[in-house]
């Protein structure tokens, strides 16, 4: 057992300091990447990394805050970007040898370029599985990020290599995406807060179509809540190009927290009525509701919320999108894994895509149910530890995608650890457009851990 030390500074401690000019972004940029050589060698979590253009981003930025402007509420954090997300200067390979020799992406996503304005300085990209399609991040082109917390474990996926990057302390924030979990995921493995907004508050957008329609939505990792809030701020709002993007909140999430009300009543659902769990996990999960019970919240055991597992609802879902994106190109050269999605959606009939819509709306109508009982809803994000490297054992990654399903807001808390060291997620979902009343239970979560 390894275990990778974590004494990066707050992201919030760093943007303050950079722009009262206790120190230079081109400092802060430069210890990033002190750490990312130090440890990104035995973790796996970067796979490009140009110290010249971050050093260049960072010096403009200096000379901006000392000819007065503002650069923004992020000034100097580093930032390191999804290999599925463009940013300028850098290829952007989705973790396929298909895409082995793009070209360096010549413009930012909506995501990228937001946190950019708002003072940002990217140091490089973080590995992902390929086309994000796994819920353990590993891919024939860069190889397999592992576990801060145990180098023999997976991180996660698909946003692996972002977790493993925040969780390590080689950066203070990574962009990530989830369409089945790859936020939750992977944050909950590397015991991360993550958070998975109601789809549209992220928005997608620019010249191509969203990858996997409406199921996937961008975010970004954090060590706290807090720090969550402060780039969440930076980067809700609508985008005229992403056509299911939502309004700007009419107060920052910063602020409006502060008036959230506690929820008066949790539901919890060990299994969601289908899934193995590990009873070490259920035993940590329920301490936690324990100490929320103790701030008076009432909870209700939800031992059913769905009638079955709908893993093949929404991977028929997903070998529709994955098909997409692969089109003509040499299916040899995928991820066996993958590339059965793409040999799956051949045997995919319009009416068994239409019929997988359909069970969105109806495991939607089953969450209206719970949520007429309860506030939030809260399950473990893993029902087991993140697998050994090599092994094919997917049953950890089972109480996620549902909720991509129904768009809910959903997050993952760190509440203890398992007789193995590794960290034990707890899952919250909120309803339709509930994002903040989520937000609020992780930071109340986050404060009594």
């Amino acid at each position: 057992m390894t275990e990778q030390t974590n004494t990066a500074r707050s992201l919030l401690a760093v943007a303050g300091d950079v722009c009262s000019r206790v120190c230079s972004a081109v400092e802060g940029i430069d210890d990033a990447l002190a750490r990312i050589q130090r440890d990104n060698p035995s973790l796996n979590a970067f796979i490009a990394v140009d110290g010249d253009r971050a050093r260049h981003a960072a010096a403009v930025l200096d000379q901006r805050i000392a000819d007065g402007e503002d650069v923004g509420p992020l000034a100097g954090v580093p930032l390191a970007v999804k290999d599925t997300e463009d940013t300028i200067g850098y290829a952007t390979t989705f973790g396929s040898r298909l895409w082995a020799n793009a070209p360096v992406a010549t413009r930012d996503s909506v995501l990228v370029g937001r946190l950019k304005a708002a003072g940002c300085v990217v140091v490089g990209k973080t590995n992902t599985p390929e086309l994000a399609a796994k819920g353990v991040t590993d891919n024939p082109l860069y190889g397999v990020t592992r576990n801060p917390h145990d180098h023999e474990r997976t991180a996660g996926g698909s946003s692996g290599g972002s977790a493993a990057a925040v969780a390590a302390g080689m950066v203070p924030l990574a962009t990530a995406s989830d369409g089945g979990g790859s936020i939750r995921i992977p944050a909950s493995a590397c015991g991360l807060p993550g958070f998975k907004p109601s789809l549209g508050r992220v928005p997608d957008g620019g010249p191509d179509p969203v990858d996997w329609l409406d199921l996937t939505t961008r975010g970004v990792l954090t060590r706290t809540v807090d720090e969550l809030l402060a780039v969440l701020d930076v980067i809700v709002g609508p985008e005229p190009t992403d056509l299911r993007s939502l309004p700007v909140p009419p107060v920052p999430w910063t602020v409006a927290i502060e008036e959230t009300p506690r929820p008066a009543r949790i539901g919890w659902s060990p299994t969601l009525g289908y899934a193995d769990v590990d009873p070490d996990i259920v035993v940590a999960c329920e301490a936690a509701i324990e100490r929320l019970a103790g701030l008076g919240i009432d909870v209700v055991e939800i031992p059913v919320v769905f009638d079955a597992d709908p893993v093949m609802t929404w991977a028929t879902m997903i070998a529709c999108y994955v098909k997409r994106s692969v089109g003509d190109r040499d299916l040899d050269l995928m991820d066996p894994t993958v590339r059965g999605f793409v040999e799956m959606a051949a045997h995919v009939t319009i009416d068994a895509l239409v019929a997988a819509e359909d069970t969105c709306h109806s495991l939607n109508l089953r969450l209206v149910e719970v949520f007429d009982r309860c506030d939030l809803l809260l399950t473990p994000t893993l029902a087991f530890d993140p697998e050994r490297l090599g092994e094919e054992d997917v049953r950890f990654v089972r109480a996620t995608y549902p909720f991509n399903m129904t768009r809910s807001p959903a997050g993952t808390m760190p509440v203890g650890t398992s007789p193995a060291g590794l960290p034990i997620g707890l899952q919250i979902v909120g309803p339709q457009h509930g994002d903040l009343t989520v937000l609020q239970l992780m930071r109340e979560i986050e404060r009594i851990s």
